[in-house]
């Protein structure tokens, strides 16, 4: 096990560099830059023409006049000295500005997954083994249903019947007082308090396809030889069940998570934005209209670390759940 965690940080390291680098192409390659951004936005209000030394002085101010490898090398040391540069559409540092956004980001990400396993677990097992019940049937409508609907329209749809008929306001984290208050036990608190909603959405779509995943792979399992044979030698059904046959049907609902985790933090910037959440989707989005360049590059960073330890923790509860895996990495 110590091998393969030092082999998987090996591989972490390497992709997060990859990743520094294709980021900071990427965000570069749309024609312009925030510099053109930003004096079009101030011949727009102001109504001024913004002359050449004036430029020139803008470029130099924020650091664009650089070659972009000289840039990325400039931002990329200073990452690794816990600076992350300079936002120039929010004119503070990038440490300030996404601090809190990707706690709550991660905060929210963690509690849906959580949320869509609690839901999908249990539901698939019952659904597996009273298959054509009323049990099973109602589960099969509302995992298809589930998996029809866009978590951001199931967003709509509850912030509307939350204010026509109880007259509720669900969007945002914080209540208007807490919005800019500091960290308290107050605030923390009324953060409980707005994050079901959140959490609701963002885990119905991905529970429902996991209800279908594991009722299929369960079923298929429970008609297998070795299940028959235990039945047939008086085994308990309780211990039959829990003991092979939903473990190795958890395998892909483990693997799952290497892509349900991820997915919630990108499906994150659609459903934010339409439930007013303080995460950082929206602000990356921002980010990349106003192509902000240290900003961009800086969320995607952690995002992109969130999203690899999503990966390894999947490899990892793999060769734990999985028995087989087990015995083939004892053999290497």
């Amino acid at each position: 096990m110590a091998h393969y965690m030092l082999q998987r940080f090996i591989y972490l390291v390497f992709l997060l560099w990859l990743v520094t680098i294709v980021t900071f192409v990427v965000i570069q390659l749309p024609p312009g830059d925030y510099l053109s951004t930003y004096i079009s936005r101030l011949e727009q209000q102001a109504g001024d023409v913004v002359t050449e030394e004036m430029i020139q002085a803008l470029k130099a101010q924020y650091g664009l006049d650089l070659p972009m490898h000289q840039r990325y090398l400039k931002w990329l040391g200073s990452v690794f000295r816990g600076d992350f540069g300079f936002s120039y559409d929010w004119k503070k540092p990038v440490r300030e500005l996404i601090g809190e956004r990707l706690a709550l980001t991660f905060t929210v990400a963690i509690l849906s997954t959580l949320v869509t396993y609690l839901i999908a677990v249990p539901i698939g097992i019952y659904s597996a083994t009273h298959q054509y019940s009323l049990g099973d049937y109602i589960a099969t409508v509302w995992g298809f249903i589930g998996l029809s609907i866009p978590s951001f329209m199931l967003a709509l749809i509850l912030l509307f019947l939350a204010f026509k008929f109880f007259g509720v306001n669900l969007s945002g984290l914080f209540s208007p007082e807490y919005i800019d208050a500091p960290w308290s036990t107050g605030k923390v608190v009324d953060l409980l308090k707005h994050l079901p909603i959140p959490v609701l959405v963002l885990s119905m779509g991905g529970a429902a396809g996991l209800i279908r995943v594991l009722r299929a792979t369960l079923l298929d399992e429970l008609q297998k030889q070795y299940v028959v044979t235990a039945r047939a030698k008086g085994v308990s059904e309780a211990k039959l069940l829990f003991k092979y046959p939903v473990r190795v049907a958890l395998n892909p609902l483990v693997s799952n998570l290497a892509w349900l985790f991820p997915a919630l933090i990108s499906g994150d910037t659609i459903v934010a934005i339409v439930l007013g959440l303080p995460t950082a989707g929206p602000m990356l989005f921002r980010s990349l209209i106003t192509q902000d360049t240290f900003l961009t590059a800086s969320i995607l960073l952690f995002m992109t670390i969130l999203t690899v330890i999503g990966t390894t923790v999947s490899d990892i509860l793999l060769v734990i759940v999985d028995p087989r895996i087990r015995m083939e990495k004892g053999r290497e």
